[in-house]
């Protein structure tokens, strides 16, 4: 029980204050599990299809294995309540989401697949359909992980410089595991800085 239910005194002043952001304030009622539901579910749903993907194509296993470990260390970290859980999650997820939408056609195509599938009942391309549950799966983590910071005790000002450090660390990584793997991957990374509707 709060400290608050069970001091009259305290109950006058009302409930403490949960820190968001420096200067913003809400009751601890806002606090949730809903920000470790999402992130559990959408990185639990974006490995799943990192997995049937890498059944599908044996050639992108290993560039999935290790795409992986970055939602793993997510989901691991962040319900410890710390930082660089979030920082990672919405580094990967939101970095694979803004791809996803900006640079590639995958989840388009997926959007299109889905749309024949309910319109004549039949599945062509079960490969491309995986881009719209993996899509959303990262929109979860993101979501997650920014309700998650935003109920996190004790934020810092220095975050935004660890939140930068885990992002540039988090891209570095993918990019590795590209470069290894997959290289003809590698113009995802320059399309991101030329975003566009595909």
């Amino acid at each position: 029980m709060h400290r608050w239910l069970a001091d009259p005194l305290a109950r006058k002043a009302g409930p403490p204050r949960v820190n968001l952001l420096p200067g913003l304030y809400v009751p601890p009622a806002v606090n949730s599990r809903a920000p470790d539901w999402l992130i559990l579910i959408g990185c639990s749903v974006f490995l799943a299809m990192l997995l049937v993907s890498a059944i599908w194509d044996p050639s992108i296993r290993w560039l999935h294995f290790f795409q992986a470990w970055m939602y793993i260390a997510t989901i691991w970290l962040s319900l410890r309540k710390n930082a660089w859980g979030y920082f990672i999650g919405l580094s990967a997820a939101g970095l694979w989401a803004y791809g996803n939408l900006f640079v590639t056609t995958f989840f388009r195509n997926g959007v299109q697949q889905l749309v024949l599938w309910l319109q004549t009942g039949h599945l062509n391309r079960p490969d491309l359909l995986i881009a719209v549950p993996a899509w959303l799966a990262n929109a979860f983590v993101v979501l997650g992980c920014g309700l998650g910071y935003a109920q996190l005790a004790g934020k810092k000002g220095s975050d935004w410089a660890r939140f930068l450090l885990a992002f540039a660390l988090t891209t570095g990584f993918f990019a590795l595991d590209m470069a290894i793997f997959q290289p003809r991957y590698l113009p995802f990374f320059r399309g991101m800085l030329h975003p566009h509707l595909p």
